[in-house]
């Protein structure tokens, strides 16, 4: 009979457009206004408090939403009146945040998942956020409930809130991410600090775009238990790295390999060492591999 093993190739993506503002009360090493767009994990806009404007990171976002229209001004007002300050002075420090923007997520089965929202923060707690389908503000904390009320029957605003965030959604659903870089792909083999007979596999990733990545050191084919990770960090370039390592037998005889999956590569790729040799070159894995068994 034969004995077939399919692998899908399938990986979660996701793409997000936010907008995200910082109000102190008292600026002492900190501006006392900041804002910045981050899209896909990179910064695409931020706010020059000596321009009072926008200025554009990345010019290849350049058809992304414009930011929301209420001013630094308005910002730092909102902050003075829940801080209960005068004349803009405050004897103690206060934070306002806000983050406005929407999110597309890609799921494994196919299906997609949309979200817009705008979200208020208030000296690290949160505070209140909008609801677009009702027009209405939702309250988060007892001290929100009278901002809640006066920003209810701000109907105008809340109408254009609400084309905002549609808007948002609708730009985000057809939008394509075009910029992809291949993932670099190293194995290393060190002493374990603490045990002779043991040795450390350490595999490398870097230079991925976008963040999103499933990487792990296998052996014979089979992932191995017990992996670090560094988790996913970016690089000066904007592109990603990522660090796995695990402990190994020195005596085990077999191949250990580094299995790596994204949105870049049409197919899955591996970097193989084995016992007695070290590849230095990326091998695309078989999806459909069959081993043909008597019966």
């Amino acid at each position: 009979m034969f004995l077939c093993f399919v692998f899908i190739f399938l990986l979660y993506e996701k793409h997000s457009l936010h907008f995200k503002f910082t109000a102190l009360s008292k600026a002492d090493t900190f501006p006392e206004f900041s804002a910045g767009a981050v899209a896909d994990d990179r910064q695409i806009k931020h706010y020059s408090n000596e321009e009072r404007d926008w200025i554009l990171t990345e010019d290849d976002w350049i058809s992304a939403p414009e930011e929301p229209p209420d001013s630094r001004d308005w910002f730092l007002h909102q902050l003075n009146t829940l801080s209960n300050c005068t004349d803009s002075q405050c004897s103690e420090l206060h934070v306002l945040q806000r983050m406005i923007g929407c999110e597309l997520e890609k799921l494994p089965d196919g299906t997609v998942s949309l979200r817009a929202f705008d979200e208020y923060g208030f000296d690290g707690e949160d505070f209140m956020a909008f609801d677009s389908d009702t027009l209405q503000w939702i309250d988060k904390n007892p001290k929100a409930k009278e901002t809640k009320m006066k920003c209810d029957q701000q109907t105008g605003r809340n109408q254009f809130l609400k084309h905002y965030l549609k808007n948002c959604i609708n730009w985000i659903s057809t939008f394509n991410n075009t910029r992809k870089s291949k993932p670099n792909v190293h194995i290393i083999l060190r002493k374990a600090p603490n045990d002779q007979n043991k040795q450390v596999l350490i595999c490398l990733t870097t230079g991925f775009y976008p963040r999103d990545i499933e990487m792990d050191i296998r052996f014979n084919k089979t992932v191995l238990k017990d992996q670090t990770s560094s988790g996913i960090r970016p690089n000066d370039d904007g592109s990603f790295q990522m660090r796995t390592s695990v402990e190994i037998d020195r005596s085990h005889e077999g191949i250990y390999d580094c299995s790596v999956i994204h949105s870049s590569l049409t197919e899955p790729v591996s970097e193989e060492w084995g016992s007695d040799w070290f590849m230095l070159h990326m091998q695309p894995m078989s999806l459909l591999p069959c081993i043909y068994m008597a019966g």
